[in-house]
């Protein structure tokens, strides 16, 4: 048997992940899987080469016919969630449970603090002909972090990964907005 027609026996393995259709584009299905494989060994080795944060700045290209983009993302907070898990344990582990309470309790107020400007200048903005995070609806999502931290308000960390804003000619500076919700989603994690 010539080795094309073992090729066609011989069954692919299946995708990992929904796939996109038609002209839809998702995550490239290569870099997913070889980003999740290392995930995988860097938790059960117990490796510190990755961490809770390393997998919440994962990015992929967008590819047609790769990964569905929410199936990935949804995958990829539950990994994140046990890296958190572990950082958590491990740390009240060598500095006990009230380092890492304080700790927590100390980034919340960094937010808070930051947060406690005025409403449509809680972020640098873009220049009039560059486009950043829509304002009113970063400062929504801003005002909602805000009573999370301060009155107990319900947030959960997939309500802020999942957050999406349009965009706007001087709006918010995306990587400051992001840095904030990355530090918030921390939070969240180390006091669940």
């Amino acid at each position: 048997m010539n080795e094309s027609k073992l090729e066609e026996q011989t069954p692919q393995s299946a995708p990992a992940f929904a796939l996109t259709s038609g002209r839809a584009r998702g995550y490239h299905r290569t870099a997913v899987d070889t980003f999740l494989a290392s995930a995988r060994r860097a938790f059960e080795t117990g490796g510190d080469e990755l961490g809770a944060e390393d997998v919440r700045t994962a990015s992929f290209p967008l590819v047609k016919g790769g990964y569905v983009v929410a199936d990935v993302d949804a995958a990829l907070g539950r990994v994140e969630d046990a890296f958190a898990a572990r950082e958590r344990e491990r740390t009240v582990r060598a500095r006990g449970a009230g380092a890492w309470v304080e700790q927590a309790r100390a980034d919340a107020q960094v937010i808070l603090d930051h947060l406690a400007r005025p409403r449509r200048r809680r972020f640098g903005r873009t220049g009039v002909l560059t486009f950043g995070y829509r304002i009113d609806e970063v400062d929504h999502v801003s005002t909602r972090i805000v009573r999370y931290l301060r009155d107990g308000d319900a947030l959960t960390a997939e309500q802020l990964r999942s957050a999406a804003f349009r965009m706007q000619r001087g709006g918010y500076r995306e990587e400051q907005v992001d840095a904030l919700l990355d530090a918030t989603i921390d939070v969240i994690l180390a006091v669940r």
